[in-house]
């Protein structure tokens, strides 16, 4: 809705977000706004009932455009309530992990990244719909990294070391799980440390998991992880080097069914969603529109780059 003073801006944010090192946001915008001639509105993630919460204030402001501000666990959720309307989304990094942030080449600068959401461009993504409930912008997966993502959340010890201690004792714990695959065009029994269901190209730390992934594509990937080792997962997560496409098998679809012989553990854009033994995704293509840096045609030349 454009009002008399310009365009309305509704931010969303996640208070939670960022850890120790979390921004507080509502300042900084309210400071950089405060010269220019928009009307900005907030609201704030409590964890009870924010998806009918942020419904009920799109529908009372009419935004013309809506910002998550927190990781990639926000930006999923305002993404979901996004979804069928015309209004585009923006980004501000305000998480631990800011891997969508980073997919989107979002600029860490607070001023660079508020002039991008007035003056961006805007794109379609897909989203992937997951066991008809939760929807993921990015990378969910079982497995391994699900894993790492519960016990991560739960320790005291944060930052590179404490991902590198959790990883560590997951490697030596960790076993293969058997899973039986569905797609459109496939069925097959494989063993695998971990399953991706990827959107998008690489996690927060910048790991490098998916290289083919393209979020307007219509398309999703599964990445099977048939081996793992210490060394190597070092590498992936923090030199951001890719798996050995030895070690690794990708499989593109807009559907698929993954069931396995026990419970394993799931996680949906970095938000551990406890332990399932079947799961089912669908593409949902072009479900929203976000905004990225003007100098991007299309997401395939910014994955390219």
């Amino acid at each position: 809705m454009e009002t008399s003073s310009g365009l309305n801006i509704l931010f969303i944010i996640n208070p939670s977000s960022g850890g120790k090192k979390k921004i507080n946001w509502e300042p900084i915008i309210r400071d950089y706004f405060k010269q220019l001639p928009y009307q900005i509105d907030f609201f704030m993630l409590t964890g009870k009932g924010d998806p009918a919460s942020i419904r009920h204030w799109i529908k009372k402001l009419s935004p013309g455009k809506v910002v998550a501000v927190g990781g990639d666990g926000t930006i999923s959720l305002v993404a979901e309530q996004l979804m069928g309307t015309s209004i585009p989304m923006g980004v501000l990094r305000g998480g631990s992990a800011n891997g969508m942030a980073a997919e989107l080449n979002i600029p860490q600068d607070s001023s660079a990244a508020m002039e991008l959401i007035i003056n961006g461009k805007e794109l379609p993504c897909d989203l992937i719909k997951i066991n008809g409930t939760e929807y993921c912008i990015h990378l969910s997966d079982i497995g391994l990294n699900a894993r790492l993502v519960k016990y991560y959340h739960k320790s005291a010890i944060h930052g590179m070391w404490g991902y590198v201690r959790m990883l560590l004792k997951i490697l030596i714990q960790g076993k293969p799980v058997n899973a039986h695959i569905v797609t459109d065009d496939m069925e097959t029994d494989i063993p695998a440390y971990m399953i991706v269901f990827a959107n998008a190209s690489k996690y927060g730390t910048g790991a490098l998991i998916n290289p083919e992934g393209c979020i307007d594509d219509g398309r999703f990937e599964l990445v099977v992880v048939r081996q793992v080792s210490l060394v190597e997962f070092v590498k992936l997560f923090l030199k951001h080097t890719p798996f050995n496409p030895k070690k690794v098998e990708i499989f593109q679809a807009t559907k698929a069914v993954i069931t396995t012989k026990r419970d394993t553990n799931f996680q949906v854009d970095g938000e551990y969603l406890g332990k399932l033994d079947k799961i089912t995704a669908e593409i949902v293509p072009r479900a929203l529109n976000i905004i990225v840096p003007n100098g991007r045609r299309n997401w395939s030349e910014k994955i390219n780059q």
